[in-house]
């Protein structure tokens, strides 16, 4: 992620719907784990998804590849390292939890960064990755992003597991507000990410947050999540 775009995340994370959304979805995993530990957030960017790590009490870092983001993240008190997720700054097992949100996605050699994400996972220890899904969402706002693919089910199961996790739950999120997606991505000519009025806002995320109960995670999404541990 380049200087202008992280400036970009970091400008609006904290208010937008689809941010405020994924991090009550962290939160939620990180619950599930139970007692906190040592979390590592690789392509962290600006550190905004770390401080739910720390806010859970984790002992956590961020890693990610740009100057940019690693300064952004030390300008909000938080332990970031420059690194790249195909070759991460920390040893084997070092760490009880790590997420990779929306990063294999931006690599030519996916299966290579999830089995470096793997590598410093503790065996029985956790992780949490997303994805954006279905290349038939393609459009000039994954191009403006670097995204070298999106994935299905199966193309992001193969991966995880051939870098030696196991898959506990993978499922479908976004999944509600997909047509709205799929139509504005047709006549997209950039990024999408821009702050919205706070009326839109608002009403953007009621509906994804709707999806904390309704059983619509094996419906075609947005993106995908999985939740998994390592082998």
């Amino acid at each position: 992620m380049d200087t202008i775009e992280v400036e970009r995340v970091v400008a609006v994370e904290e208010r937008n719907w689809w941010y405020r959304e994924r991090r009550h979805l962290i939160g939620r995993e990180l619950r599930r784990l139970g007692r906190p530990g040592l979390g590592a957030d690789v392509g962290a960017a600006g550190g905004g998804n770390t401080r739910v790590l720390l806010d859970h009490g984790w002992d956590a870092v961020a890693v990610d590849a740009s100057e940019a983001g690693v300064d952004a993240a030390r300008r909000r008190g938080i332990d970031a390292r420059l690194g790249d997720a195909r070759d991460l700054p920390f040893p084997d097992a070092a760490f009880d939890f790590a997420m990779a949100l929306d990063v294999l996605e931006h690599i030519e050699d996916d299966a290579g960064a999830a089995a470096e994400l793997a590598r410093i996972v503790r065996p029985g220890g956790a992780a949490l990755v997303t994805v954006p899904c279905d290349m038939r969402l393609w459009s000039a706002h994954d191009e403006a992003l670097g995204h070298v693919r999106r994935y299905d089910r199966a193309e992001l199961a193969e991966v995880l597991t051939g870098a030696g996790f196991e898959i506990g739950r993978l499922w479908s999120w976004n999944v509600l507000l997909r047509p709205v997606v799929r139509m504005r991505r047709r006549a997209s000519t950039g990024c999408d990410l821009e702050a919205l009025p706070a009326w839109l806002d608002r009403s953007l995320h009621a509906v994804v947050a709707a999806e904390r109960v309704l059983p619509v995670g094996t419906l075609p999404g947005v993106s995908l999540v999985a939740r998994l541990t390592k082998r």
